[in-house]
């Protein structure tokens, strides 16, 4: 294979105590970092040890999908057949790219190619790519390595980004990431997408890559804190701007969900509490035109979302 025909994309955020070992994982395929912005030394780092790297800094923080919109646009003008995208906490263990596009060149419908993601003393599967990977994403994975009857690949609806390689055909037919989501939730998306447009998503159960996260703690997040109703506005605006399901339905059970909840709070005498929840009410009305006019353009074939 030649290494060109893959480019990989990599956006950057105070990604100091992981980028170098990253970017040494990636020789000899061709490396677009994006940088969010970064408040530390990355950009400086980049530049005076791996100059060979395409380094697109940006001037304000754009989350994960916008940027990595822009060097996915950028891989396909230096005119890349297929695009890996890699956090920036995550190194590639042996010839997993060239597993990856072996399967893809065989197996063109996968618009999604994912190695095994395993913890960063690699001692075992990454904890989040363990759901992805469970009975009820794929009944036969975890059975079929117990039992030694490994598949070359395994279907699954959803797996992270950490590690994604994009065919030419997909990004060509899907496009990029749905600004909507700034950080989080934008890949559960493209993965909806993906599947809309007859595309599928796969693991490769011979490549491997390294997600260095096992020491991040999820903060606690207080009820109806600000932090609390971010999330919840994040998952209603994933569940949402699902195509494949119906919006009225969907927006009706989110609907439903609310007001059962404001009206136990009523019964309480929890009339704070009560008023945040119908503010989310009133919130849920407000992006619901913007919900409808972002599944619109998540149906249509083509680049979405990647021509500035």
């Amino acid at each position: 294979m030649t290494n060109d025909k893959i480019h990989i994309v990599i956006v950057t955020y105070n990604a100091m105590p992981w980028i170098q070992k990253c970017l040494e994982s990636t020789l000899p395929y061709p490396v677009i970092v994006v940088d969010n912005s970064s408040v530390d030394d990355t950009v400086v780092f980049i530049r005076n040890n791996f100059p060979s790297v395409t380094l697109l800094p940006q001037k304000n923080n754009l989350g994960f999908g916008k940027a990595n919109n822009i060097g996915i646009a950028k891989a396909l003008e230096l005119k890349a057949k297929a695009v890996f995208l890699l956090n920036q906490d995550a190194y590639l263990i042996d010839n997993c790219l060239d597993k990856l596009w072996t399967i893809q060149q065989a197996a063109p419908n996968y618009g999604i190619l994912s190695p095994i993601h395993i913890n960063g003393k690699q001692t075992k599967l990454d904890s989040g790519f363990s759901k992805y990977v469970k009975n009820t994403q794929n009944s036969d994975f975890f059975s079929d390595f117990v039992l030694k009857n490994i598949q070359t690949v395994y279907d699954v609806p959803f797996v992270n980004a950490a590690g994604w390689l994009l065919s030419e055909k997909c990004i060509t037919t899907v496009g990029g990431f749905d600004p909507l989501f700034f950080h989080y939730a934008e890949d559960d998306n493209y993965c909806h997408r993906v599947l809309y447009h007859g595309l599928k998503v796969g693991v490769v159960s011979d490549a491997f890559l390294i997600h260095d996260r096992e020491d991040r703690k999820t903060p606690k997040i207080a009820p109806f804190s600000k932090q609390y109703f971010d999330l919840a506005e994040r998952k209603y605006k994933l569940r949402l701007s699902n195509i494949n399901i119906s919006f009225e339905e969907e927006y009706s059970r989110i609907e439903k969900e609310l007001k059962k909840i404001r009206f136990k709070k009523i019964l309480k005498f929890q009339w704070a509490k009560a008023l945040l929840v119908q503010k989310q009410l009133n919130r849920l009305a407000q992006f619901e035109k913007q919900i409808i006019s972002h599944r619109a353009k998540s149906a249509s074939l083509g680049r979405t979302y990647l021509d500035f």
